[in-house]
């Protein structure tokens, strides 16, 4: 069979065709390689450079490397921290035309590292811990899309810096499998499997002596169980709160975004006499929520306002007559959402003088219109309306606001 490359970019193949296809990974020439730190990997796996771009380059059946690249780039459309992947090359044979494995190129994560690379130094226990953290968040967002990684380990991650914390990111996802949602038995599978890959992983760090000698590599290992379980009790968990309490679900809202994920959609429930709420948060990545708010609403805004702003909408929707989800006789999100902004977001924005907005735009007033309301709701300990926030936030917030000076004037004083 012919050499064959299948890249996701038009213009990779002719870049790629470039690198020594007839040769064996393991015996590429060091000009073409690119010297950066690899962690151990069952297979064969080179830095190379292709044109302007580092890929890594792994040698592996085609079978399994076709699957892989094609895990990979379903990750990267559900918006998955994980190494992009770049082609496949079959159909290799060397120069007397026995065949060669395959391999899966992905592109190089900049800035990244292997976890053993990060250990040539003793690390603290306290980056240790920001190390099972992001592990842990990585785990818990593969869980939420459906995949089921495995082999989850250190070695088949990748840790990127992120302002004082770790990002961890998937490398491998050979083993993976992509479902509709996984059972409770499919998690508890991969989260067993990274208790004891991590362990035996610090156990030969410590055998080497690069572990830090108060790290014990079992409490590690059994320490990534306890993390993950509670990042996906607080983000898949039902709350019931009291009736007229609503600022309560948009704490917790608040809590799930300090986690770095967002709520989609959410599900409220009254009881039957009414003195109840039931509050089902639907969680996804960032970036969700100013597609969603888009497509329902036509606003077009920041994320952050996005997601404030279908709070407020899911909120509001739950509270329609004729809102049924999964009714056919009920009204559709869409016909809801612009009755929600021809009825609520415009109103309350043309309610605010044009002369006290300032350079805000609506939706910069509604999200501040919101924060008010949630701030004077914590307050008096009960949901005080839209409609008592507006005027508080017109008479008391607004003629302050104004009455700073600009930024270029107090740079002038």
């Amino acid at each position: 069979m012919a050499l064959q490359i299948s890249a996701t970019n038009p213009e990779h193949p002719a870049l790629l065709l470039e690198l020594p296809w007839h040769l064996p990974l393991e015996e590429w020439p060091e000009h073409h390689l690119v010297p950066l730190p690899r962690g151990i990997s069952r297979h064969v796996v080179r830095y190379a450079r292709a044109g302007d771009e580092v890929i890594a380059v792994k040698e592996l059946a085609e079978r399994p490397a076709l699957r892989e690249y094609e895990l990979l780039r379903d990750l990267d459309r559900l918006g998955i921290p994980a190494v992009d992947a770049l082609g496949v090359v079959t159909g290799r044979t060397d120069e007397a035309g026995d065949p060669l494995e395959s391999v899966l190129i992905t592109r190089h994560l900049g800035g990244s590292m292997p976890y053993r690379s990060m250990f040539e130094t003793t690390m603290r226990p306290a980056t240790m811990h920001r190390l099972m953290d992001a592990l842990a968040v990585l785990l818990v967002r593969l869980h939420l899309t459906g995949f089921a990684w495995g082999d989850c380990s250190l070695s088949n991650t990748l840790f990127r810096r992120d302002a004082g914390a770790y990002a961890a990111y998937l490398v491998d996802a050979e083993t993976g499998d992509l479902h509709a949602q996984l059972s409770t038995g499919q998690r508890e599978y991969d989260l067993d499997l990274a208790r004891v890959n991590i362990s035996g992983e610090l156990l030969d760090l410590e055998a080497s002596g690069a572990l830090h000698p108060s790290v014990d590599p079992i409490d590690f290992g059994n320490e990534i169980c306890s993390r993950y379980r509670g990042l996906w009790q607080e983000l898949t968990r039902t709350s019931v709160y009291p009736a007229g309490k609503y600022h309560y679900i948009e704490r917790r809202i608040r809590r799930l975004n300090d986690l770095g994920f967002d709520v989609a959609e959410m599900q409220i429930e009254h009881s039957s006499n009414g003195d109840t709420v039931t509050f089902v948060p639907k969680v996804v990545d960032a970036g969700h929520h100013q597609r969603q708010l888009l497509r329902l609403t036509g606003l077009d805004t920041e994320e952050n306002q996005a997601r404030r702003l279908l709070t407020d909408l899911e909120s509001w929707m739950a509270t329609q007559d004729d809102y049924a989800p999964g009714d056919p006789l009920g009204a559709r999100p869409e016909v809801l959402a612009h009755r929600w902004v021809r009825e609520v977001f415009r109103p309350t924005v043309r309610a605010v003088p044009q002369d006290l907005r300032g350079t805000m735009d609506p939706a910069e007033i509604y999200h501040q219109l919101l924060e008010h309301r949630w701030y004077l709701s914590e307050r008096a300990q009960h949901d005080i309306g839209l409609d008592i926030a507006v005027k508080d936030y017109i008479d008391n917030v607004l003629p302050k606001a104004r009455a700073v000076p600009p930024i270029d004037d107090v740079t002038a004083m």
